[in-house]
């Protein structure tokens, strides 16, 4: 089976890595395709190398640029490949605007859609991100849900059963398969740090580091919390220009972008951890290391429900009270179901042992036109409800407006 896999931004790679070494042991025709949403060096090829990701076969050196520029350009340099190369099968992983954007053309090109880490849900459409999982589960026909809570969000929304597969956490996969490669790091010596006396940040959301007073709150809370407990920052480039121009507080260290391996290494080593990214609330539930998440909600409860992970959203007060709690009884660590390091094997089971392009039905096979039931069976105007007495489609919620409990 030819397969393409499509990875973009640095959590991707974490994601794609296992899943193409599970599918090639397998003896899959792998071709990997970099869109380069993630055009920084620093926090690219340094993953690839941490990895030991091949180089990719095809690179598409995308950008930056705004949300509909950036999914544009992936569209149009994608769609050539994908005719030119053909293949049986695409991988798209995780949220970003490349997964979107890969599975809007494939979904219209004819080759099988398989999107890992489908299900995923936050109910808060104001994230970029949410769009993109909802859209892109959409059109998929393979919807590999990392956890029971993925799985009920897709039955909820009515997908066939046939299309859903609990198959575990990705990340932990490749977490697992480098965490004694992590330990040996030197980062600590580095920078100067000691196991468990140091709390590590991270901040790249644009609901936290774009608005000026947000950030500029969140800072006041890190600079209290730095009091008593040191933090480290490594800086990301969204954020970099944003905390130069307010300015940040002492006690907290400022250092460049980590690799993949250093920054296991810290989140292992941090007696806590504060962050606003879905993947190291994963990480540090994995790891035992209690997490305070500087947002609202998750699309990823079950480290709320079983994990490590505490949300603290954005408020100062409420952020310093929750570090003060977390630091005085840190949640019990346990590892949920199928964080096992075999959700990879499990996704080349699924995908090399089912049907081909030519006999599985897509997702949203309707029946055909000649099934539908005949004009005369329909009601007559005059048994409709006039369209006043019709809700507004703005008085809807959307299909996912909830948050998940603080």
């Amino acid at each position: 089976m030819r397969i393409v896999c499509v990875a973009g931004a640095r959590p991707n790679y974490m994601k794609i890595k296992p899943v193409m070494d599970a599918l090639e042991r397998r003896g899959a025709e792998l071709l990997l395709v970099h869109t380069g949403q993630h055009y920084d060096p620093a926090m690219n090829d340094v993953f690839f190398a941490d990895l030991g990701i091949r180089p990719p076969d095809r690179f598409l050196g995308v950008g930056s640029g705004s949300h509909a520029e950036q999914t544009g350009r992936v569209m149009t340099a994608f769609e050539p490949l994908l005719e030119e190369v053909a293949p049986d099968l695409v991988v798209v992983v995780g949220d970003i605007n490349s997964t979107l954007a890969c599975a809007l053309v494939t979904a219209k090109a004819g080759p099988l859609l398989a999107h890992v880490e489908a299900g995923l849900r936050s109910r808060d459409w104001g994230m970029p991100e949410e769009v993109n999982r909802v859209a892109t589960d959409r059109v998929s026909d393979y919807l590999l849900a990392p956890s029971p809570d993925a799985v009920a969000n897709l039955r909820a929304e009515g997908y066939r059963e046939d299309q859903i597969h609990l198959v575990g956490n990705v990340m932990i996969d490749t977490l697992l398969a480098n965490l004694e490669r992590a330990r040996a790091s030197d980062v600590l010596g580095r920078y100067g740090l000691s196991q468990g006396e140091f709390g590590l940040v991270t901040l790249h959301r644009p609901a936290n580091v774009d608005d000026p007073e947000v950030l500029a709150g969140l800072l006041k809370a890190l600079g209290e919390i730095a009091g008593s407990c040191p933090l480290v920052l490594p800086v990301h480039p969204r954020a970099a220009g944003k905390l130069a121009e307010i300015g940040v507080p002492g006690g907290i260290q400022l250092v460049p972008p980590a690799g993949y391996l250093d920054f296991i290494a810290l989140q292992d080593a941090a007696r806590l951890v504060l962050t606003d990214s879905g993947g190291v609330q994963e990480e540090t539930t994995a790891l035992g290391v209690p997490c305070v998440t500087l947002r609202d909600n998750t699309e990823r409860p079950i480290t709320v429900e079983q994990g490590t992970n505490v949300l603290a959203g954005r408020d100062p007060a409420r952020i310093v009270a929750t570090v003060s709690a977390v630091l005085d009884a840190p949640p019990a660590p346990r590892r949920p179901d199928l964080w096992d390091g075999r959700a990879s094997d499990r996704i080349a089971d699924v995908l090399l042992g089912g049907g081909t392009a030519s006999t599985r039905p897509r997702p949203t096979d309707r029946p055909r036109p000649t099934d539908q039931p005949s004009p005369t069976d329909q009601p007559s105007p005059t048994d409709q409800p006039s369209p006043t007495d019709q809700p507004r489609p703005t008085d809807q919620p959307r299909p996912t407006d909830r948050t998940f409990p603080i």
